[in-house]
């Protein structure tokens, strides 16, 4: 069964991007992410859809992520921008991975760009726009990451706490996959769409791992690859559970490095590498 779909702004455009935020019980936070996304936008701006995907939210949650998005799109229409949102519904919980995934096949067919925010407000909806519009004319690279690197001219706040979990997981998963990156798990990445979309297959993950499967297999491809530091600013009621997620984590990656090795996709020359 199609889960259904709810349009956005009809208004005749060509969109350039397509970004999904899989929300799962965000109903507290993400319409304040939503009314930013829509005020901070501009008609100078690529063509954007937002595709909120709900992830088998509780209903009074799914009721208030599905009316931010009706709200958004109304706005977008009174303006006159040529920007729009669409609300997605699961019809279960399976992960963020999932709802990413499942966003990407539902996305407008004809975007440049694929890819995805976290719903929780973390990235400002100022620093979303700068990201889509750093990719308007980029023939320099085929994946554009946010990277929480605390550097001149960027703003970090960040639990010292999660910055420490964050540091141990990126330096785990580089040592088992070899990707080169800093910061694998910040919570927004683009995509060239004609890069990505023939490889959606190959993409297995549900959960946090998605975002190191993205790189895989977007390097394995050639893809050119860039880091982009951006302002960060942690948000209360992290969904990540201390211990138990770290341990699912961990034995993830070292499934998801020999499912790339079997698939030909694996930089690391470790036992078992292709």
């Amino acid at each position: 069964m199609t889960p259904p779909l709810l349009s956005g702004n009809t208004a005749a455009t060509v969109l350039r991007v397509s970004i999904v935020i899989p929300a799962l019980n965000e109903g507290a936070r993400l319409p304040a992410l939503v009314d930013g996304l829509v005020r901070a936008g501009s008609p100078d701006a690529p063509a954007t859809e937002f595709l909120v995907v709900d992830d088998g939210s509780a209903p009074d949650h799914r009721e208030r992520e599905r009316a931010a998005v009706e709200v958004a799109s109304r706005l977008l229409e009174e303006a006159g921008l040529p920007h729009r949102f669409r609300f997605l519904a699961a019809e279960r919980n399976r992960g963020k991975g999932a709802s990413i995934r499942l966003g990407w096949a539902h996305a407008d067919p004809g975007v440049e760009w694929l890819g995805f925010l976290d719903a929780d407000g973390a990235i400002s909806p100022l620093e979303t726009w700068r990201l889509v519009c750093r990719i308007a004319s980029a023939d320099d690279l085929d994946l554009l990451a946010g990277s929480r690197i605390r550097m001149a001219g960027r703003h970090i706040e960040r639990n010292a706490w999660r910055h420490l979990q964050g540091r141990l997981f990126a330096t785990f998963s580089e040592r088992l996959l070899d990707l080169g990156f800093y910061d694998t798990q910040c919570g927004v990445k683009l995509a060239r769409a004609s890069l990505l979309r023939p490889r959606l297959g190959l993409l297995q993950e549900n959960r946090w791992l998605l975002d190191l499967e993205l790189i895989a297999v977007l390097q394995g491809a050639g893809a050119r690859c860039v880091e982009e530091p951006i302002d960060w600013v942690d948000q209360a009621q992290s969904k990540v559970v201390f211990g138990l997620d770290a341990l699912r984590m961990g034995v993830g990656v070292f499934r998801l490095r020999r499912r790339l090795s079997q698939a030909g996709l694996s930089r690391r020359r470790g036992p078992g590498a292709s």
